[in-house]
């Protein structure tokens, strides 16, 4: 009895908050509910998606679940998720003299072993920032002296436009546009952490934005393999409850299977035109992400007919030793083994304005979140 009023008190305590976040706070009220009605005495619950964590972040979601509920933040952001190795390769290619850099902005901050993108601009190397893969096209088109690489960093969201990047390149017969692959996709490294008997995962908020692509039917195997209840949902802070109000019942009922909360922008199938141009210009290989490791078939390597748009294969970059930042925890933050203020530089020596780790730098990091809204 004295859990259940303990329990009771914990839920009157967030009804009775302004709840001003939400559009619906009537709505949001009754999905609380569900969640303390239906909540196990303790589950793991984990996103796999940046705008998720930081839609969690800034709607104070963390502080009304339960207790016994945690919720933690896996490998949903592509940026943070990208080796060193592979930040190493992108500063050589950029130290070419020929070169120019075309990048999505957070990328430019992100830490290698000894440089970054935005210390070589400041060295004099030849960086832009641009908003998609058709803006480092257009670039290469307006500038024939210059050999222009775009750098490829996302899940299966982003994917799909940097093959038509590339398929565009080739129907213009462009010599100076290639592009250096570090897309990733998602199941590998979900797989990765559900098998990981030290996380303790017991259900997942699966990611929106790449499923609007994938469909669901590439996490089926959470369930029918490992147990693993998973639900996709959207980013208001209502769709946010709503998807775990719905791994809540699947917990209580002890089902595990595959959910659409997120309706209006998931289909079963997912995108085939989508996904038949990802699987036209790119092959699945083994990849590398921060702090899961190499996971088979989790990346993408260009395919031989669109093999010459390959900057490594063009260049061949000299490529400094990898090191990792001592003391940095930013592998453990995203496999979900520990909350980025369990990190020891956490806003000492790592903040927004020197960040450490990728996971500081990225607006979808999880440290940067941290940072922001519970510091």
């Amino acid at each position: 009895m004295a859990v259940e009023s303990e329990g009771s008190r914990a839920l009157d305590n967030v009804l009775n908050q302004d709840l001003k976040q939400f559009k619906n706070p009537q709505l949001a009220r009754g999905l609380i509910q569900s969640i303390y009605a239906l909540a196990p005495e303790s589950a793991n619950l984990m996103e796999v998606c940046g705008t998720h964590t930081v839609a969690i972040a800034r709607n104070g979601i963390r502080g009304i679940m339960p207790q016994g509920t945690r919720l933690l933040s896996g490998p949903g952001c592509p940026v943070c998720v990208t080796a060193n190795k592979d930040i190493d390769t992108v500063i050589a290619l950029a130290r070419i003299p020929e070169v120019t850099i075309t990048t999505f902005g957070d990328m430019t901050r992100v830490p290698g072993s000894t440089s970054s993108l935005l210390a070589e601009k400041a060295a004099g190397r030849s960086i832009e920032i641009v908003y998609s893969p058709l803006d480092a096209l257009k670039y290469a088109q307006d500038h024939p002296d210059r050999q222009v690489v775009f750098v490829g960093v996302g899940f299966e969201t982003t994917t799909p436009l940097v093959s038509m990047a590339i398929k565009r390149a080739q129907a213009l017969h462009l010599p100076n546009f290639t592009v250096f692959v570090a897309h990733k996709n998602m199941p590998g490294a979900l797989e990765a952490i559900v098998a990981d008997p030290s996380l303790e995962v017991n259900a997942l908020i699966l990611p929106g934005h790449v499923s609007t692509i994938t469909g669901t039917a590439c996490y089926q195997f959470l369930a029918d393999e490992y147990g693993i209840p998973g639900v996709v949902t959207g980013f208001e802070p209502v769709d946010v409850l709503q998807g775990i109000a719905m791994l809540m019942r699947q917990l209580h009922e002890g089902r595990a299977e595959i959910e659409i909360a997120y309706t209006r922008g998931v289909r079963p199938e997912g995108n085939p035109v989508a996904l038949a141009a990802i699987d036209e210009v790119f092959e699945t290989v083994a990849a590398t992400w921060r702090g899961l490791g190499p996971i088979p078939g989790s990346g993408y390597h260009i395919r031989e007919k669109y093999r010459d748009y390959d900057a490594v294969e063009r260049f061949h970059p000299q490529v400094e030793p990898t090191v990792e930042h001592k003391g940095c925890r930013c592998g453990d933050v995203l496999r979900g083994a520990m909350a980025p203020d369990q990190c020891p530089l956490f806003n000492k020596v790592c903040t927004p304005e020197n960040p450490i780790g990728p996971c500081m730098v990225s607006s979808e990091g999880s440290c940067a979140a941290y940072y922001r809204y519970y510091r």
